[in-house]
């Protein structure tokens, strides 16, 4: 109570936000310090009886809220930790935070002009660039920011119903033929819980084979979308992935292009993984194609390390998204206000109430230009092509799939010494599969580093690492594969 708006409550208020500040500080500090763990781990119930968590009737003074704040970060796990390694999104980039904290304090909605000049203004330039750097001509079109890949890829499939079917919004799904939407194997989850969210159905979405490096088969896409069509069924989308979640594989999008424009099918491009690669003037050939889509998920809070959340959906045709969402709120969208209406976005999302996550992007962007982002980029992908040199070869490891990685995924098992002279039998499978899972938790109750194990198809249990953070080294990768290493030799 003795904080702002509290009436002489200013020292008060800045002496505590000051504390604050101390200890993000530190924090952020200690993050890129090697010798600090990346995790200090306990189990839930631990956790849970440790200290009190609980909400009270009565307030607590401002030391014991300062002590919360270091409670909280101390069991933090450090993403940005140059050895954290886990997700697709790690890092801590200190222009993103600065506009987070900045954000935070302007603490406003992104729905309207009248609301959020700036910010709206920002989206309309940043969604434009990152339009043209798709290959959009003058970056026409549209798209907005939303929460994560997964609600992106849920509004492409929304846009992709809608195009064709513009009478599904009044009426339902129940006016409309049966639609069908195909992906590869390797697509990310969020494919099948749009369709299961949309009312479309898991059971509508096709998956399209993947060759033994995880790139869907044009061939195998054409067959099932004419399979499709002579059951009845209207093929309405294609979701093609650019960086898989786990293989980091690029589907061949021209082709897929060609097939799409063959059969009037929407073409969607799931970039939240791979389309940071667009940045690279070295490695964007990866995603040849990509202009020819009619909408694009793009995840800056992946490769680009923007901090989360901040993912775009960028659609190649104008006015699809407003008129497929828009509901004319009278309180919001007044048609008779004195600015142009053009500049008010929010009717054009799901949402109503909607996050500024524009300004981290737009902000180091500035600071780094398109070239620091590259710069990045390559960096990322020089480190894991230093990684898979690194093990193609070392004794106790073996490789997911032949050859370089396309994307900053290395999927490799370690082979601990008891396995190494083994036949291949089902008892040698069985127990591969039990030994990321072993290292992973010795990694964690350690906390020297993490990084993430996953089955994939007849594929046991195998590491995936990733590499998203520019804060990491070489000595970093040397660190990990030692650590793998000292952790499974007894297994």
């Amino acid at each position: 109570p003795d904080l702002l708006p509290t009436c002489n409550g200013e020292i008060t208020t800045m002496s505590f936000l000051q504390d604050v500040v101390d200890i993000l500080l530190q924090y952020v500090v200690k993050s890129f310090d090697r010798s600090t763990k990346v995790i200090d781990f306990h189990y839930p119930n631990e956790l849970l009886q440790e200290y009190n968590w609980e909400l009270a009737d009565q307030p607590q003074t401002l030391e014991e809220i300062l002590l919360n704040c270091r409670t909280t970060l101390k069991y933090a796990i450090k993403t940005g930790h140059p050895r954290y390694f886990n997700q697709l999104s790690t890092g801590l980039d200190m222009v993103g935070l600065a506009a987070d904290w900045l954000t935070s304090a302007a603490n406003t909605n992104m729905f309207t002009y009248e609301i959020a000049p700036v910010f709206v203004l920002l989206e309309y330039v940043t969604l434009r660039k990152m339009r043209e750097m798709v290959g959009w001509p003058g970056g026409c079109g549209d798209g907005i920011f939303s929460p994560g890949g997964a609600i992106s890829n849920m509004y492409a499939m929304l846009i992709a119903r809608f195009k064709m079917f513009p009478e599904v919004k009044e009426k339902g799904m129940a006016a409309i033929p049966r639609l069908v939407a195909f992906t590869s194997e390797h697509s990310h989850f969020s494919v099948k819980k749009g369709a299961a969210a949309l009312g479309i159905g898991t059971d509508s979405v096709i998956l399209i084979r993947c060759d033994e490096r995880g790139k869907m088969i044009p061939s195998d896409l054409e067959r099932r979308i004419v399979e499709a069509k002579q059951k009845g069924f209207v093929p309405f989308l294609v979701s093609a992935t650019a960086g898989t979640t786990v293989y980091g594989a690029f589907d061949p999008l021209i082709a897929i292009a060609d097939i799409c424009k063959k059969y009037k099918v929407w073409m969607h491009v799931d970039g939240a993984w791979g389309g940071g690669l667009l940045m690279s003037r070295k490695h964007k050939w990866k995603l040849n194609g990509i202009e020819r889509a009619n909408s694009v998920t793009w995840n800056p809070h992946k490769m680009m390390g923007v901090p989360l959340q901040c993912s775009a959906l960028l659609v190649r045709e104008e006015g699809l998204m407003q008129s497929c969402n828009q509901m004319h709120a009278s309180y919001l969208f007044q048609q008779d206000k004195h600015y142009d209406l053009s500049y008010d976005t929010g009717d054009k999302a799901l949402q109503c109430g909607r996050h500024v996550d524009v300004f981290k992007l737009w902000l180091m962007w500035r600071a780094k230009g398109t070239t620091g982002f590259e710069a990045q980029v390559d960096k990322c992908l020089e480190l894991a092509e230093y990684l898979y040199n690194k093990i193609k070869n070392r004794e106790g490891y073996e490789m997911v799939f032949d050859g370089k990685p396309q994307h900053t995924n290395v999927c490799f098992w370690y082979i601990p010494p008891s396995l190494r002279g083994m036949e291949d039998s089902e008892e040698r499978t069985s127990r591969l599969m039990k030994v990321a899972p072993v290292i992973k938790a010795r990694m964690m109750e350690y906390g020297t580093t993490m990084v993430s194990y996953q089955p994939l198809g007849d594929k046991v249990n195998f590491f995936r690492m990733v590499i998203s953070n520019p804060a990491a080294t070489h000595q970093d990768i040397d660190f990990l594969i030692d650590e793998i290493e000292r952790l499974g030799q007894d297994l």
